[in-house]
């Protein structure tokens, strides 16, 4: 949450900067400590970080193979969405992703990113137990809401001309 607000304060790049710059205070902080308790104490421990600096944090080729394997997978389904969204295959959906896009656009003229992102947080928390407390009401309204949704869309796509008809399975 702390972060968050940094970054509402400070742009990305000071935050990560702040951060880093802190962790590197700490860590030639303890380096320089070691040293001087070694030096009192007239041991020989050697580097406080030895164990840390010779592990491999190298990443296999085959874990790296696979992840990008499934990452593509997600890539080019966004992609086929993308370009089927764009190049209007179905003209409702295309007309769906207008009216949302047009609808960001006076979220995005009221709202910066790490506004919007520190709602999303607080949402994050807030609304599951709000649902759990109130669920059988909630329910009863999306249950309405979906109703009026599908009619709509129904009432749509008898209207529009090219508009393709989906059957319940896709």
């Amino acid at each position: 949450m702390l972060l968050l607000l940094s970054l509402a304060a400070f742009s990305v790049i000071s935050v990560v900067s702040y951060l880093l710059l802190a962790l590197l205070c700490v860590t030639i902080t303890f380096r320089i400590y070691k040293s001087v308790v070694q030096a009192v104490q007239k041991s020989s421990d050697g580097h406080p970080f030895k164990m840390l600096i010779d592990k491999d944090v190298s990443i296999p080729p085959e874990t790296f193979r696979k992840h990008v394997d499934v990452s593509l997978t997600y890539i080019n389904r966004a992609l086929k969405q993308m370009s089927r969204l764009f190049l209007v295959e179905d003209l409702v959906d295309s007309l769906k992703l207008a009216v949302v896009m047009w609808l960001m656009t006076y979220v995005g003229a009221v709202f910066n990113g790490i506004t919007i992102l520190i709602l999303a947080d607080i949402l994050l928390f807030a609304v599951p137990p709000i649902y759990e407390k109130n669920k059988t009401q909630i329910d009863q309204f999306i249950d309405v809401a979906r109703t009026q949704v599908n009619t709509t869309i129904a009432k749509l796509q008898e209207k529009l001309p090219g508009a393709v008809k989906r059957s319940k399975t896709e």
